[in-house]
């Protein structure tokens, strides 16, 4: 009977210091805590808490008001398809390219070349990327030139699309593609060989495996690199700037409007109002990330 009593004071001993061990973690994690709150949390607060004043200072509701204007409107949905669009074609095309990489050994060249790639093309954005496809197929680039007088072929008969809302999603899916490939290849990876197999040995096919195993298996992780494209596209802002000087198209050019307009005077809290909804669909897109990627880290654990 004493033993027994021992032993379980003894558990509850080691269960307090298993409760109090990570005190020295989360002191380890304040530096960041301030980072966070100093560089992303109070910029977000004052962004947001602007749209409830006016120029003057006064607290005010009116600025709310510009969410219900049509141009606003259509600047959001604009965002919206961008970003979708984008980003199913970076999915796709990422997984394919991650499934293609299942060919070369884990540890191999091949692999790490198109994961050193991934990881710089994924950032590479902004003024150098609207750069490049201006030399590459601008009104004067490269290809646009050879395509002209090799082939006859003008691909601006029908005007500067480059330069317009059209011209900004062969841009983004330049780096959402690399973008899938990091989020999605470590996924794809994890399929084991072993089932596989196993399907084969209980008479199944490849067809049976990727059916009934494979993609209910890789579903959330697809959908989850899917939602953070989505959120990547649709908070880009620097390489959608640096194409379209002229005109607000999407959201963050809206914003850039409100902020600098010389023709449209007394706008400038109006931003706040348009990042507010942009945070809103934001918070809405990434807490089905969460969900989704909390659900596709079940089998990978």
């Amino acid at each position: 009977m004493a033993t027994a009593v021992h032993e379980r004071v003894g558990v509850v001993d080691s269960g307090r210091r298993r409760r109090r061990a990570p005190a020295p973690a989360v002191l380890g994690l304040l530096p960041f805590g301030a980072y966070i709150a100093v560089f992303l949390a109070l910029p977000t607060g004052i962004a947001l808490a602007s749209g409830f004043f006016t120029a003057d200072g006064a607290m005010t509701l009116d600025n709310l008001s510009a969410l219900a204007d049509p141009v606003i409107l259509s600047t959001f949905w604009n965002s919206i398809w961008l970003s979708f669009l984008t980003a199913i074609i970076g999915a796709v095309v990422g997984a394919a390219l991650s499934y293609a990489m299942l060919g070369f050994p884990e540890g191999g060249r091949a692999r790490a070349i198109v994961d050193a790639a991934s990881g710089v093309l994924a950032q590479f954005g902004g003024v150098m990327l609207a750069f490049a496809f201006i030399a590459t197929i601008g009104l004067q680039g490269v290809v646009t030139l050879l395509l002209r007088d090799a082939f006859g072929i003008d691909i601006f008969a029908d005007g500067a699309w480059i330069y317009e809302l059209p011209g900004l999603v062969l841009p983004y899916v330049y780096f959402q593609v690399p973008l899938m490939v990091i989020t999605f290849l470590p996924a794809l990876a994890g399929i084991k060989p072993q089932w596989m197999e196993a399907t084969l040995t209980l008479g199944g096919t490849a067809g049976t495996f990727w059916r009934k195993v494979g993609i209910p298996v890789l579903a959330p992780s697809f959908l989850a690199s899917f939602l953070l494209l989505v959120a990547n596209a649709f908070s880009s802002y620097a390489t959608a700037a640096a194409l379209s000087s002229q005109g607000s198209s999407i959201v963050p050019l809206q914003i850039r409007t409100a902020l600098t307009s010389e023709t449209v005077l007394g706008r400038e809290n109006v931003a706040g109002v348009l990042a507010l909804g942009m945070i809103v669909i934001m918070a809405l897109v990434m807490a089905a990330y969460a969900l989704v990627q909390r659900r596709a880290a079940r089998w990978q654990s």
